[in-house]
């Protein structure tokens, strides 16, 4: 098992490949389809200069995304006292994000996404190009999950995307995963859908027979 802490850097992700299993401890945050959305048409790609509202959004995000984690999760929050706690925060579906993800991985220098069932050939390329990994969580175990996150520090966009699908800053301790998409071009999801393929295909011809 290999031990990661945000932030990394370049040489620590190219170090890895694909199959590692990985725990990851730091700073991080949640993002979905709306964050995604945001990130690029409005902080990455929107007009200049930014408004006040946005250019701090952009700036507190900088800092926890360069060399830092996106987390590809909805989580089911718990407010007491005032402090916010995670009750179950499973990873979802990755690809949604893939004509997003390059861009983000490229404009804020983000080392790991993590979510599930894998992304495409753009987020591949954008891992092969700037340093970074895909990480993949263990899916439909939401309450596990939600354990390795050790603190909730702050929220940003609630109100406008909902709970769900807000930015949430949180500290990981060893968040356990797979890494399924490297640094170095490899992807284990391409090679398990040409394993499938080409198994499909023997079966078909056999049963023709």
């Amino acid at each position: 098992m290999i031990e990661l802490a945000t932030p990394l850097s370049e040489e620590q992700i190219r170090s890895l490949h694909a199959g590692d299993r990985v725990v990851l401890s730091g700073i991080a945050v949640t993002g979905r389809d709306a964050a995604h959305k945001y990130l690029v048409e409005t902080l990455i790609e929107g007009p200049r200069p930014l408004p006040p509202a946005d250019k701090k959004i952009y700036e507190e995000l900088e800092s926890i995304l360069r060399g830092g984690a996106i987390y590809h999760s909805g989580p089911i929050v718990r407010a007491e006292g005032g402090t916010w706690s995670f009750v179950s925060a499973g990873p979802t579906t990755s690809i949604r994000d893939e004509i997003y993800q390059d861009k983000v991985i490229a404009a804020f220098g983000v080392r790991v996404v993590i979510g599930k069932g894998g992304m495409g050939a753009r987020t591949l390329a954008a891992c092969k190009k700037y340093g970074a990994v895909y990480l993949h969580a263990i899916g439909g175990a939401g309450v596990y999950d939600a354990a390795s996150v050790s603190d909730v520090i702050e929220v940003f966009m609630a109100e406008e995307f909902g709970l769900p699908e807000a930015f949430w800053k949180i500290r990981f301790h060893q968040f356990p995963g797979i890494v399924t998409m490297d640094a170095h071009g490899k992807s284990l999801h391409d090679d398990l859908a040409g394993s499938f393929d080409k198994r499909l295909t023997e079966l078909i011809r056999g049963r023709d027979r």
